[in-house]
């Protein structure tokens, strides 16, 4: 398995994860183009794409997880927030 579809299948174990849905499957054309389809023998969900293309796809189905923030990224947030001029 090359190093592209070990990627795009990576993708599409994430998406398994997040949804819970196991039928998630991707497929290459002979034209080295991935597609995603909700199981094997469904109608493809998407065109023939390329890797980066099909990597976004992907990752923008299903629910999505929340991004991680740590205590530090709260404090520098609060360090670009404009404060209010003195009086």
């Amino acid at each position: 398995m090359s190093s592209r579809s070990t990627r795009a299948s990576n993708a599409v174990d994430r998406l398994k994860l997040r949804s819970g849905n196991q039928g998630w499957s991707m497929s290459i054309t002979g034209s080295g183009h991935f597609f995603l389809t909700e199981g094997p023998g469904q109608p493809p969900l998407c065109p023939p794409m390329e890797l980066d293309e099909f990597v976004a796809f992907v990752n923008a189905q299903g629910p999505q997880t929340p991004r991680r923030i740590s205590k530090l990224d709260v404090a520098f947030e609060k360090q670009l927030t404009k404060k209010p001029p003195k009086a």
